[in-house]
C-alpha cells in the first residue's frame, strides 16, 4: 500500500488559510467534498472533530493528522495541506478517512503517513512544496526509499 493510493492530486491544498483547528478542518473537507470524495461534508466534519475530542491529532513538529472513520466516504481517502505561513503550532495536515468497516486498512494508513512525517527532511521536502504535483512527486520519492 502506498500514500499515492489514496491521495489524488485534487486533494492537496497548498496554502491553507485557516487558524483554528475546526476551520482547518473544514477547508480539508472542502477540498475532498470538491473532488467528490465525501457524500456528506457536515457529517464528515463531524466525525472528525468527535476524533479530535479524544485527544488531538497533532504529533508535533509542525504535523497534524486528523482521521475519522465515518461511512460518508466508498474507500480509504486521504488530503493533504500545507500552511506556507508556518502555521502555529501545525503547518502540515495529512486528513485520512476510512469506512467504519476498514479498521485494519485506516490504521496501516495512520501508521505509514506518521512514519514518514518522523523524518525532518521528509517535512521539509513537503513545506518547499509549491504545487500538488510537487508533493506527490515528494510522497512517491520517499516511499520509494522506505520499500
Amino acid at each position: 500500500m502506498k500514500i499515492t493510493d489514496f491521495l489524488s492530486k485534487d486533494c492537496i491544498k497548498i496554502g491553507i488559510t485557516s487558524k483554528s483547528k475546526k476551520e482547518v478542518l473544514e477547508e480539508m473537507v472542502d477540498v475532498l467534498e470538491a473532488a467528490g470524495k465525501i457524500k456528506d461534508k457536515k457529517k464528515v466534519l463531524e466525525a472528525l472533530m468527535e476524533r479530535e475530542e479524544l485527544g488531538s491529532t497533532g504529533i508535533g513538529q509542525g504535523v497534524a493528522i486528523p482521521h475519522g472513520k465515518t461511512d460518508e466516504v466508498a474507500d480509504i481517502v486521504a488530503a493533504f495541506g500545507l500552511s506556507k505561513d508556518g502555521g502555529d503550532p501545525v503547518n502540515i495536515f495529512f486528513l485520512l478517512l476510512a469506512p467504519h468497516n476498514a479498521s485494519g486498512i485506516h490504521l496501516k494508513s495512520l501508521a505509514k503517513i506518521s512514519g514518514l512525517l518522523k523524518d525532518k527532511y521528509f517535512r521539509k521536502a513537503l513545506a518547499a512544496c509549491k504545487k500538488p504535483e510537487e508533493v506527490l512527486e515528494v510522497i512517491t520519492n520517499e516511499e520509494k526509499l522506505k520499500i
